[in-house]
């Protein structure tokens, strides 16, 4: 069963909380694969080479399918996962995390730890802010140039998804329609345009909401 939405990361960008004199600067950025996650935290590492600890945790797929936490040195458990249950509990996916510690003289203790990475990540998804990104069908209208124009202006009042326009013979529009909503749209699209408009079911894809 496929997520219906998911919530990402809005931007990439860096917050940092002193915690007994130990800096945690929390980088997080949006990732489209595994990869993009793991470039980012390679990227976060060369530019704090110095750093105690870069602990990471990345949430790749709607579904959540691949998800990774490192505590890099820390106590097992009181970096990497906290990280990752931050992610998970703000249902947010296709991101990365990495919380860079300067380690400042004063032990934390595995509470104080858990509490430090998990929340300096909670502390960075409100500072960069979310994105809600829904399911949705790509389907292909496709009229006469003489209807194009009005069409256009149509879907879009009613909130419709127009993602592309290709002018060839006739006029196909792509847009982007809510599962749900595809009998309501075509019933619609026949009385609009006197049923003269071709309809054509696509693939899935995500959008932002």
């Amino acid at each position: 069963m496929k997520a219906d939405q998911y919530v990402t990361v809005a931007r990439e960008g860096v917050h940092e909380s002193e915690i007994n004199r130990s800096r945690f600067i929390c980088s997080l950025a949006p990732a489209a694969t595994e990869q993009e996650a793991q470039d980012f935290v390679a990227r976060i590492r060369k530019e704090h080479p110095t750093a105690t600890h870069n602990c990471f945790a990345y949430v790749i797929g709607a579904d959540a399918a691949v998800q990774k936490a490192s505590d890099d040195g820390e106590p097992g458990g009181t970096a990497g996962v906290p990280m990752l249950q931050m992610l998970m509990r703000r249902e947010v996916r296709y991101a990365v995390a990495v919380v860079t510690r300067y380690y400042g003289g004063v032990k934390l203790g595995a509470g104080g730890l858990i509490r430090a990475y998990g929340g300096v990540v909670g502390e960075a998804l409100d500072e960069l802010g979310t994105l809600t990104r829904r399911r949705y069908r790509l389907a292909t209208v496709t009229v006469d140039h003489q209807r194009a124009g009005k069409t256009q202006n149509d879907l879009r009042a009613t909130g419709r998804a127009v993602l592309d326009v290709r002018y060839g013979e006739a006029v196909a529009i792509e847009i982007g329609l809510p599962e749900g909503d595809v009998e309501a749209f075509r019933a619609w699209l026949a009385d609009t345009t006197a049923g003269t408009a071709g309809f054509e079911l696509g693939g899935e894809a995500y959008g932002d909401a």
